[in-house]
């Protein structure tokens, strides 16, 4: 059976006297909008403000409960709806039924701006030729421009943030401005043709409009593990009720589950909430969350795991962890916060984006003082081209680089049953160099085999082994109850009037015969010395009548897991803290040439750290002892039924322990990842780099420029979402 434990710090921040709060944010399309969102919640008295665009939530801690209405006036200001939220009790965005704000937006500026668009091609239409005309057409595209964006990129300004709000409220301003000063000079002139760019006006709000909406839509994919994970879960529950003549069930929702709760589940059904069986028997498919297909027999006491399937029999159990601490909402919790953190190689888009609009409206404003003053270019040709700059130049695609990026490899990662804490761990995990493994219960089961059986004076194979079965059911050590599961089947029981079992030493029984049989390690042999080490010995009446070699078996995959990753040019190490000849045989067996054996946690934890010295260093580990080494790892792997201390210290958790072969899934989604996000820098830098310098030339219309700036995120989320699908070899 696998067990699974989640780490509590990555579900909570609730500190002493402080309150976690999470609130739905709406209206975030980009990193820029975060970073503003972030900003007014430190204003507004938040701490530890944890801001994602994608998700569409801020998580952060404040010391008085009553201060989170002004915290969400201070959002508002900014142009910003927030509620309170979480996935585990409010419906998924996604499942809202009718078009968002967004998209009513964009299509009632559509309705306007395609008669108006359509004037440059529909010349002997008169009626929309005529200036006021388009005037009319223009004012309500403008209206929800201004206060799509306007609001936006003035509270952006009043506070000194600049984003890409700005730079649109400016261009499509200064278009209209234009266009109304010429319709007023020059109103019942044909020169007033020359001055009308209502249409330029128009298209820009419009065009970026649907960017967000294409861009909304994209990141909501990016985002879609979460919400399939949160799918996992029962919607409704039947509660056992006792009454004054009979038990009654009621169907009541998951919201409604409580802490003891005793809930009625058959075959077929959802496991509503984590809990404990308190009647009855059943098979349960736990699958979607330990990553094990092989469904498991429950019996009475035993754990429940919310959102598995009880696939036989009909149960009652007991509710002892509902809401927040189910196992499933600390898996969305954990995957959600991975999903905030950044890696390394986003500080440069950051950097870049925290200048990049001051530049470029320093750009624009030189691209018309230059054109019109220093080349005599005419003065609607210069403004046109400044007005191009403004709305060519695309921050956001720098800015949704790397984290539509993150927030796909996590989410595909989650899907397979690895849990990775965050886009840093995610970068270095492909840059990895040595992986280290631990040895027992890592590379092997735990599960113990005999491996060889030498009798002695006489005795027969099968005799020792009755004796062996006979004495180890009498013990509750690991290896004594492999041992008697082993040979159960193949064995006869031998009655024993008496067995006593001495910690360290072994177990001792008597035999009918009055005769005493011993089985321990050499601690039993009283000054005797076989040939040879072995696991354990068995003595009658203090003679030595046989030897039992013990070995570890060795997990499924784990040798093509190993040649995998020297096939990448990783170097694999063992390190355990188990004798030199039982490392060396499983080395051996794998393909793994370097051993360090007899490793203590503080010797593991030095070795560690002098391998990271050398470069990027993996630690794969499931006990106590490799706390420490995971924890200096660069990045620390531990499987799903570890010790709450090792996964803590992981930044990997692996929840299908079986199957090592997803560490290599783990680190082909990695370097994917990696290299997605290296493909988007690259797009949103370049495109930057070419078209807004095409764009100060005079050799693009502004329209155009809206279209190519909006077309130039959806390409770089695209290319993230294509990492969500896309095929990635294990080699």
């Amino acid at each position: 059976m696998t067990s699974f434990v989640l780490p509590l710090q990555c579900t909570s921040l609730m500190k002493k006297g402080h309150h976690d709060i999470t609130l739905k944010v709406e209206g975030m399309t980009c990193t820029h909008c975060a970073a503003t969102v972030a900003k007014s919640i430190e204003r507004a008295g938040g701490a530890d403000v944890d801001v994602n665009f994608a998700t569409g939530e801020a998580n952060f801690i404040v010391l008085d409960a009553a201060s989170i209405e002004g915290i969400k006036e201070e959002i508002g200001k900014h142009g910003y709806k927030t509620e309170d939220s979480h996935y585990l009790h409010k419906g998924d965005d996604d499942s809202q039924e009718g078009m968002s704000r967004l998209e009513k937006r964009f299509y009632f500026t559509l309705f306007f701006t395609i008669p108006l668009f359509s004037h440059m091609f529909l010349p002997s239409v008169e009626v929309l030729q005529n200036p006021v005309v388009q005037l009319i057409l223009c004012l309500p595209v403008l209206f929800v421009g201004l206060i799509h964006f306007g609001k936006s990129a003035f509270n952006a300004l009043k506070n000194g943030n600049f984003h890409m709000d700005v730079l649109i409220f400016t261009g499509f301003n200064a278009a209209f401005a234009y266009s109304l000063a010429g319709t007023i000079m020059y109103w019942g002139t044909a020169e007033v043709h020359n001055f009308l760019f209502y249409e330029t006006c128009a298209t820009i709000i419009t065009l970026v409009l649907m960017g967000n909406v294409l861009e909304h839509v994209s990141v909501r994919q990016t985002t879609s593990a979460i919400s399939e994970l949160s799918e996992i879960r029962a919607k409704k529950a039947r509660k056992v009720v006792e009454g004054s003549e009979a038990e009654t069930t009621i169907e009541i929702d998951y919201e409604q589950i409580k802490a003891g709760d005793v809930l009625l589940v058959n075959t077929g059904d959802k496991i509503p909430v984590d809990g404990k069986i308190i009647w009855g028997e059943a098979t349960v498919d736990e699958s979607m969350i330990t990553g094990e297909s092989i469904p498991i027999d429950k019996m009475l006491q035993e754990e429940l795991i919310g959102g598995t399937i009880l696939i036989k029999g009909s149960i009652r159990m007991k509710a002892t962890g509902v809401g927040e601490e189910t196992i499933l909402s600390k898996i969305i919790e954990l995957v959600k916060r991975a999903q905030q953190n950044k890696p390394d190689i986003q500080k440069l888009g950051d950097k870049v984006s925290a200048i990049f609009v001051p530049s470029v409206l320093l750009i624009s404003a030189a691209t018309f003082l230059v054109s019109y003053f220093g080349f005599h270019i005419p003065f609607e040709k210069a403004i046109m081209s400044a007005i191009a700059v403004l709305v060519i130049s695309c921050p956001c695609a720098m800015g949704l680089a790397t984290p539509t990026a993150v927030i796909a490899g996590i989410g595909r990662a989650a899907k397979k049953g690895i849990l990775i804490k965050g886009g840093g761990t995610l970068e270095e995990f492909a840059k990895i160099q040595t992986i280290v493994f631990d040895k027992t219960g890592t590379l092997t089961t735990g599960k113990f085999k005999i491996e060889a059986i030498a009798p002695m004076d006489g005795y027969r194979k099968e005799e020792i082994m009755n004796l062996l079965l006979s004495l180890e059911q009498h013990s509750s050590h690991p290896i004594a109850r492999s041992i008697f599961e082993e040979l159960k089947n193949v064995a006869t029981t031998i009655p024993l009037t008496e067995a006593t079992e001495e910690k360290g030493v072994g177990i001792i029984g008597k035999l009918e015969s009055g005769d005493e049989v011993r089985l321990g390690s050499a601690n039993i042999l009283r000054g005797q010395k076989p040939e040879g080490a072995h696991s354990l010995y068995m003595t009658m009446n203090d003679q030595l009548i046989a030897t039992i070699d013990i070995g570890d078996e060795i997990k499924e995959n784990a040798k093509q897991m190993v040649q995998s990753m020297k096939n990448m040019g990783i170097k694999t190490i063992l390190l355990s803290g188990d004798t030199a000849a039982n490392c060396k045989t499983v080395a051996d067996e794998l393909g793994i040439e370097e051993i360090h054996s007899g490793q203590l946690p503080d010797q593991k934890l030095q070795k560690i750290t002098e391998l990271s010295a050398q470069g990027f260093t993996a630690m794969v580990g499931d006990g106590i002892n490799d706390a420490p080494a995971l924890s200096q790892a660069s990045v620390g792997i531990s499987l799903g039924n570890a010790t709450q201390v090792a996964i803590e210290s992981a930044q990997v958790v692996l929840l299908k322990s079986r199957d090592l072969t997803v560490i290599n899934h783990a680190l082909q989604i990695s370097k994917h990842t990696y290299l997605t996000i290296k493909q988007n820098l690259f797009w949103a830098f370049a495109y930057n780099v070419v078209a807004i310098p095409i764009a100060a030339m005079g050799m693009l219309n502004p329209m155009v420029g809206a279209l190519a700036m909006a077309f130039s995120d959806v390409i770089v989320i695209g290319n993230s979402i294509r990492l969500k699908t896309k095929q990635i070899k294990s080699i």
